[in-house]
């Protein structure tokens, strides 16, 4: 049978998934926010153009 704690007291995280971590945080990515708070500030803007012809 396996003993769970004599593995988890065996792991060590591979440098790969170290390494993809860092990059993923390091890593400035547009999210859903960034995508709504385009398109409102677009909306708005072609909005204020409308009105003024």
């Amino acid at each position: 049978m396996i003993d769970f704690n004599e593995e988890i007291s065996r792991f060590q995280p591979s440098l790969e998934v170290d390494q993809a971590e860092e990059s993923i945080y390091k890593n400035d990515m547009t999210d859903l926010a960034d995508i709504l708070d385009l398109v409102i500030k677009s909306t708005e803007a072609q909005n204020k153009n409308d009105q003024k012809h």
